[in-house]
């Protein structure tokens, strides 16, 4: 199958000592992808397909060697030159020194026709290789990444055409208004003001970005998902980092609330001068209206509840306090200290009633009483000398 490149006569032209043109030009690009209408490259059961040109075919040994001695011509021929038509349509020739240069193809070029080579140096200098090669359907993917459906191989070169305008401008493109010209596929690209425009209007795609709907190539709408799916997988990934964050520092935040709370319990566990003072007074109050109410209670080691709870029972019996709750024991033992500082002792208490007799004379017992009293409390203190 035939086909056509296009790009730009990228140096200037030398003229020679008898007026002959002399450029190098790069004429092929290898490593990409062009797109194609189906019927163009033989294939009709779709709409637009996506040429891929592999380096290693494009710079293969035979398809290098194809480029030197090929024809120059001034448009494309029909058909493309042959040794039939070679003397009517050649205005020069390609060079032997083929070269890779980057990823193009470099020639050498001879312009020998006169009215060419002012045609050139006028403004014609789009360049557009014509060419045959194979078409094999395999879908796939590129190294850079852009997906084709079909692969270009056996390269040969037939001509190069000078045009006013190649369809992709200085970009090295594949076709140029090839139908008009007979000669080959002419890839689709976007159009320049002075060509005809390629029937794409019927082969585009609706995609929806951010909510507007945007019509494009198949290869434009693959560009756009893969754009939207790893905007995606970066949003998916930036959300796992902040929740990653936000996990983090909630628990730094408990890890230091326990810390917090842990030191709160230490220090409210220390007293301070005047509590300790008050519990130990408290403690030896309570130790001390024990052993009134009961002396043979033992307090050492128990707590202030069990040593109410012991005096308790060794008072009323282990009745009186079996099953109580605490309040009830607390209370049953204040009762009992009340009743032990009003001093119920009956011996005592019948002392200080006095002694009764039968014969009626009460007041010289209760003087005798009286006197004994008073002097049981002043016998500690020293006497009075005058």
């Amino acid at each position: 199958m035939q086909f056509t490149d296009k790009l730009t006569l990228d140096g200037a032209i030398r003229r020679t000592a008898d007026g002959y043109g002399v450029v190098s030009a790069r004429v092929a690009r290898g490593g990409n992808v062009q797109t194609y209408l189906g019927s163009e490259v033989g294939i009709t059961d779709k709409d637009l397909v996506r040429v891929y040109r592999p380096a290693s075919e494009v710079f293969k040994k035979d398809a290098i060697a194809s480029y030197a001695g090929v024809p120059i011509t001034v448009n494309h021929p029909k058909g493309g030159v042959s040794a039939d038509t070679w003397k009517d349509l050649a205005v020069g020739e390609v060079g032997d020194d083929v070269l890779r240069d980057g990823e193009f193809v470099r020639v050498p070029m001879m312009l020998r026709d006169a009215k060419a080579i002012e045609a050139v140096e006028g403004g014609k200098r789009e360049l557009s290789m014509g060419y045959s090669a194979d078409i094999t359907l395999a879908d796939g993917v590129t190294p850079t990444g852009e997906a084709f459906d079909v692969i270009m191989s056996d390269f040969k070169m037939n001509h190069v055409a000078i045009v006013h305008a190649a369809r992709g401008g200085s970009e090295l493109r594949i076709g140029d208004d090839a139908g008009s010209l007979h000669w080959g596929a002419a890839p689709i690209s976007t159009p320049i003001a002075d060509e005809r425009k390629a029937p794409m209007a019927d082969n585009l795609r609706t995609v929806v970005v951010d909510g507007l709907s945007v019509s494009t190539t198949d290869q434009g709408a693959q560009a756009i998902e893969k754009l939207q799916n790893d905007k995606r997988a970066v949003e998916a990934q930036l959300a796992d980092a902040e929740k990653a964050h936000k996990d983090a520092i909630a628990a730094k935040d408990a890890e230091l609330a326990k810390k917090d709370a842990a030191i709160d319990a230490e220090k409210a566990k220390v007293l301070s001068d005047a509590d300790l003072d008050k519990r130990v007074q408290d403690r030896a109050a309570l130790v001390t209206v024990a052993g009134v109410i009961a002396k043979d209670v033992k307090t050492a080691g128990l707590s202030d509840a069990d040593i109410r709870k012991a005096v308790v029972a060794a008072k009323l019996g282990d009745d009186a306090v079996k099953d109580k709750t605490p309040a009830y024991i607390d209370a049953r033992f204040d009762i009992l200290a009340e009743d032990s500082a009003k001093g119920t002792d009956p011996v005592r208490d019948a002392l200080l009633a006095g002694v009764k007799t039968n014969d009626g004379d009460n007041a010289t017992v209760t003087d005798a009483y009286a006197k004994m009293v008073a002097d049981m409390q002043s016998a500690h203190r020293p006497a009075v000398t005058n």
